[in-house]
């Protein structure tokens, strides 16, 4: 048998805490530490954790070329070889596709590739852990954290700045100021179609395209992005707008349409924490409330955005942005970008038509790409967005320092 690593292992060793009642009774705090060794391998589901012994292993060969198993063996015995070869960390030549020959083709850059996978969340409630930290107030991150870093740093050089002129504030000023994250959205409200045609037109729509060379198109849209590749797609939780069915969907720049979306798990319960594999349920459309609790998983238990009525998923697609920048130790830097880019002009945009627009980067991404039918090194969500008519009186409370938003 021909042998070779997985295209990707970074090695973690990590204190790992657990409770063990014969260290309480002999008078311990039955809190024990142990130091482990964790593989990231990106084209696996999650670190894995492989014995000390068996770090050696993974050194010994590279992600390219196949050798023998018979030297391994000899060196490091047969047993450390075949649990590598289990946990997916080593490779037998002739297996077929496997998950981390289609990592490969992607073109990731290796650490940026670990940071990703190894930072996305399942089934997390931000507001609940928050509050269990007692980080969910300015006086609790006070209490916790002590005082903020300032929001400017003190002048190297005082005395010598240059004042800039104060200059006139217009129209565009004025939608700028208006712009506040919206947290209070009526979960009765319906948005109408055109209001929403709209703004994904905007936002997401092609304003033109462009052929660089034979196959190989580029549209422009009102954001920039490296490259004029614009990787990422925009797959919707459409809850509540005229004349289209409540459902997942991703949007189409190729046609300005809606492509109804399957959806890859089983209907949420409210309540549920998160998305739960298929199996036996047989798919079909959800219900309102099942829609809702699913939107509630997808922004990490944040109830206060839950209730828009579109809520945005914005993911690229990797490998369309790593195919020019192959390997490149910025190609994921630049799809973060984009991403920030598409999201602001969504603030704007939703502004602009009247309405309360919102982002957010604490999302369960593993659900939403369970639901969205994503492969996660292929396709993940960075950011979910989302906007709606805003409700008649503040509930939750929104950061409009100039009460441009709330007058009062």
């Amino acid at each position: 048998m021909r042998i070779r690593r997985c295209t990707v292992a970074w090695l973690e060793p990590r204190e790992v805490a657990t409770f063990e009642l014969d260290d309480l009774l002999a008078g311990g705090t039955g809190v024990v530490s142990r130091l482990c060794w964790f593989a990231h391998a990106p084209h696996l589901p999650a670190a894995a954790e492989i014995d000390a012994g068996h770090v050696p292993v993974l050194g010994a060969l590279g992600a390219v070329d196949w050798i023998e198993r018979d030297g391994l063996d000899a060196r490091f015995g047969a047993d450390a070889v075949d649990a590598l070869l289990d946990a997916g960390l080593l490779l037998a030549q002739g297996d077929g596709d496997t998950a981390d020959d289609g990592f490969r083709a992607i073109g990731w850059h290796p650490p940026a590739a670990v940071a990703h996978l190894a930072a996305r969340w399942e089934a997390i409630d931000g507001p609940k852990g928050m509050a269990e930290a007692d980080v969910d107030t300015s006086e609790g991150l006070l209490r916790n954290h002590g005082a903020p870093p300032p929001p400017a740093p003190p002048s190297a050089h005082p005395g010598i700045e240059v004042p800039l002129p104060r200059i006139g504030r217009n129209d565009f000023d004025a939608l700028l100021d208006s712009r506040a994250t919206c947290r209070n959205y009526p979960a009765d409200a319906v948005l109408p179609v055109a209001t929403f045609a709209q703004l994904m037109a905007r936002v997401f729509g092609a304003r033109g395209i462009g052929h660089s060379a034979p196959g190989f198109d580029v549209y422009k849209r009102t954001s920039p992005s490296g490259g004029a590749l614009h990787p990422t797609d925009c797959f919707l939780i459409v809850q509540r707008v005229e004349g289209i069915a409540a459902g997942l969907y991703r949007y189409r720049v190729d046609g300005h349409a809606l492509e109804p979306v399957v959806p890859g798990v089983a209907p949420p319960r409210p309540g549920d924490a998160g998305t739960r594999p298929l199996g036996e349920t047989p798919s079909r459309a959800w219900r309102a409330e099942e829609l809702r609790a699913f939107a509630r998983i997808a922004v990490a238990g944040q109830d206060f955005f839950a209730d828009a009525p579109v809520l945005c998923v914005l993911a690229p697609r990797f490998h369309r942005n790593f195919w020019k920048y192959r390997n490149h130790a910025k190609a994921y830097r630049v799809c973060v970008l984009d991403v920030g880019h598409l999201s602001q002009t969504l603030q704007l945009c939703a502004t602009e038509a009247g309405l309360g627009p919102f982002v957010t980067g604490a999302i369960n991404e593993v659900d939403i790409e369970r639901a969205f039918g994503m492969t996660a090194y292929a396709q993940s969500p960075l950011a979910v967005c989302g906007f709606g008519q805003r409700a008649a009186t503040l509930v939750t409370s929104e950061f409009d320092p100039n009460r441009r938003v709330w007058p009062r």
